[in-house]
């Protein structure tokens, strides 16, 4: 099998230029490739297009690539816990493109099995459907959606090998897997990088053949977007 490691983060984006297209797994701050984000802003790329569930917090995650200027335009589900984001967005600073959550990781799941486009319910009758084509099934309008392109797309997981082959654990499997594949050049961020052969085949989530570059990230913050506890008593 093809040995595809690279050293670091700041290697694994190697090729990724001004005004590209990028797709990045997490939702919220749960499973986003922090080590890829933070060698983007200190790589000083501009003008990108990013897709995301959502874009970080204002000092953390895709936040710290608002703060710098570096994205021009986000096509997300929602604005989020990102004041930046928002002040960026109603001041006419950044393009931003809202899509229904669904949406958006059907449109990234199509490009990672190739297929151009497909038909939803969701977004008729509103904003999102203006200019597409609508049709119905059985009775009920469809408006016709594209799968997205991306140049590169950098997802996260949980352990992968040498080969590619990822396993994501428990919510941050979210956007990661339907992105995994998706752009032209994957990049995958794993905590543990093990030797082929010690991942069992059988919990396996993305297999290698999608994956170009790997490297296992560091220093990992995983911080909490919402924490909510139980006042004590």
């Amino acid at each position: 099998m093809i040995d595809k490691r690279v050293k670091n983060a700041k290697e694994a984006i190697e090729g990724i230029k001004d005004g590209m297209t990028l797709m990045l797994g997490g939702f919220g701050l749960c499973g986003i490739p922090e080590n890829s984000i933070n060698a983007l802003v200190e790589s000083d790329v501009k003008d990108l297009t990013c897709i995301s569930n959502n874009a970080g917090v204002d000092d953390f995650g895709l936040g710290l690539l608002l703060h710098k200027r570096q994205i021009k335009k986000m096509i997300s589900s929602y604005v989020g816990e990102n004041a930046e984001f928002e002040r960026q967005m109603l001041s006419g600073e950044l393009d931003v493109e809202l899509t229904p959550q669904g949406t958006l990781a059907e449109k990234c799941r199509a490009a990672q099995a190739g297929i151009p486009a497909f038909y939803t319910p969701a977004g008729y009758g509103t904003e999102i459907a203006e200019g597409k084509e609508v049709k119905d099934f059985d009775g009920k309008p469809h408006i016709l959606e594209h799968a997205y392109k991306a140049d590169y797309s950098i997802v996260k997981a949980w352990k992968g090998d040498h080969a590619g082959n990822l396993i994501f654990k428990g919510s941050a499997r979210n956007f990661n897997h339907p992105m995994a594949g998706a752009g032209k050049i994957t990049i995958a961020e794993v905590e543990e990088l093990v030797e082929i052969g010690e991942l069992d085949p059988n919990q396996i989530h993305i297999p290698g053949i999608m994956i170009q570059r790997i490297f296992q990230g560091e220093k990992f913050e995983k911080r909490i977007e919402q924490r909510t506890v139980r006042v004590k008593e």
